[in-house]
Formats: C-alpha cells, structure tokens, sequence
C-alpha cells in the first residue's frame, strides 16, 4: 500500500469523524466525546502526512507510534458512544472496522520500520 492511498485513506478517515461529530445530539456528554473524537480522529491523516516527511528512520517510528495512539484513541471514543446509546452501533461499524484497519497497518509499517532500522 503507497504512501499516497494511505494519505488518501486518513483523510477520508478525518473527513467521516467531522461529519459524525457534526451529527452528534447537543447534549453535553455527546459534545464533550465529539470533541475528542475530532481531534484525535483527524489527528490520524495529519500525524501520517508528518511521518511520510520524516527526517529519519527514528524520526518515522516516532511518528507513526503518534499515528497509531491517535487511530486507537478515536477508536476508543466511538466505542463510548455506541456503549453508552448515544450512537447506535450499526451506524459506526464500518467506521470503527476502518480504524481498526489502520491501526494494524501502522502497527506493521512500525514493526517492518523497527526491523530495517536495526539492520
């Protein structure tokens, strides 16, 4: 998977936790969590895009290891809604597979980077 389709995959992944976020009830819980959500859910695309630019190869396992905390923490944050009713789970599935999905490919991309730094 090329540096291109997996900025293309973030921001579309950014773009679906603004217009979820932007469907959020107005009550203070709901707000509150959406906050977070945004930022650590388009946190994701941009903390890539920095690694894509990374200085070297310490300086990419850092970054992706920020990529990976934002992904899991967005993660987080819309498992809160479905369990606590405020979203129904059918509406979040796809999106919550989809960090699911990007967290393991920058797991891995850390891992492979790990594995080639060392040699």
């Amino acid at each position: 998977m090329g540096y291109d389709n997996l900025k293309n995959r973030t921001k579309s992944f950014a773009l679906r936790i603004i217009k979820l976020v932007e469907s959020l009830p107005n009550t203070p819980t709901a707000q509150v969590i959406g906050k977070q959500l945004l930022r650590c859910g388009t946190s994701v695309g941009a903390n890539y895009r920095a690694s894509c630019r990374a200085k070297s190869p310490a300086d990419f396992i850092a970054k992706i290891a920020i990529v990976v905390e934002e992904a899991d923490e967005a993660l987080f944050w819309m498992e809160l809604l479905v369990e606590s009713g405020i979203v129904k789970e059918e509406l979040l599935k796809d999106l919550m597979k989809e960090a699911d999905e990007l967290i393991a490919i920058f797991i891995s991309s850390s891992k492979t980077a790990k594995e080639n730094n060392k040699n």
